[in-house]
């Protein structure tokens, strides 16, 4: 049953991070670790006259999603932009290595959903930050290796960038709506090393042509897409949590060779319009205008499936 509060579809663009997990699992379910009032915060932000926040931008427990038990995680992409630093990613490694550890038991969880809102490592604890991306990708393949599958959410203001790109790629199974953005390299970070003659950061359409949610299910960095509510990130959730592949070697063999093609077929081309063409697309400069019924009904159409994680 959906719950009540979000049967009017409110934006996952505009949710915070505490309203995506009351929107996705049942309702009443939701059971935090580690919240505000425990105050672990970042002891570090001091140094640079940054205020903390009482959960570190990032919010970890357990609660249900169609009556069956998951973990939940969510970044917090108004705070900090959804860092990971020493007290965020401690949170979500923790949460991952017990997951893992009460697989095949009555503590057990169905699946994992990481509802990633990042702009990467916080600058501030970048040290620490790059080693809980580092034991974040450890334990989440952990989960993976136990037979659970991680669900990844991306649609948030701060996408999924740097470590959180990273991260989403080894991810089960990725859901996307068109305002969310994957990529390892941000935007602003290109442009300073390579200038604004490669890319300009300030071109938005640029932007969300190269990083964004439609690019990414059509070239196979994200597996669903999904229009930008809620309702339909919680529906596509429970979907894929049950339709994840095996973590095998097998499956690991499958994804290189899709990743190879991919390299040949387009690893020359400059922009996606160019892809879309050699692709075969009827109207490949279409693609960012259509809306999302016609978009979702292209990929219906062409067959996009992406199954191999």
């Amino acid at each position: 049953m959906i719950p009540e509060e979000i049967v009017r579809s409110p934006s996952w663009y505009e949710s915070s991070a505490r309203n995506r997990i009351a929107g996705v699992l049942d309702a009443d379910t939701f059971h935090e670790i580690l919240g505000p009032a425990e105050r672990v915060m970042s002891p570090h932000l001091e140094l640079f006259d940054l205020p903390p926040a009482f959960d570190d931008g990032v919010i970890v427990g357990r609660g249900q999603l169609d009556g069956k038990p998951v973990a939940i995680i969510a970044q917090e992409g108004q705070f900090m932009g959804g860092t990971f630093a020493e007290v965020s990613g401690a949170k979500i490694v923790g949460l991952l290595r017990a997951v893992t550890a009460a697989a095949g038991t009555p503590d057990g969880v169905s699946a994992v959903l990481l509802l990633l809102d990042t702009g990467g490592v916080r600058l501030q604890e970048a040290n620490a930050g790059e080693l809980a991306v580092s034991e974040t990708v450890r334990a989440l393949l952990g989960v993976r290796a136990a037979g659970i599958p991680v669900v990844a959410l991306v649609g948030g203001r701060a996408g999924a960038f740097g470590g959180g790109g990273i991260v989403t790629a080894c991810c089960s199974h990725v859901v996307i709506s068109e305002q969310g953005r994957i990529s390892v390299t941000g935007p602003e970070v290109i442009e300073t090393n390579k200038g604004a003659e490669e890319f300009d950061s300030r071109d938005r359409a640029l932007v969300w042509r190269v990083t964004g949610g439609r690019s990414r299910v059509l070239l196979g960095g994200a597996d669903s897409y999904v229009k930008g509510d809620v309702a339909s990130f919680r529906a596509a959730a429970a979907r894929s949590r049950n339709a994840a592949p095996p973590f095998t070697l097998e499956t690991m063999a499958a994804e290189q060779e899709r990743l190879e093609k991919r390299l040949s077929s387009y690893g020359d081309c400059r922009d996606t319009p160019e892809i879309w063409a050699r692709a075969g697309l009827a109207d490949p400069a279409s693609v960012p205008d259509i809306d999302d019924d016609a978009f979702l009904a292209l990929l219906s159409e062409r067959e996009i499936k992406h199954d191999a994680r």
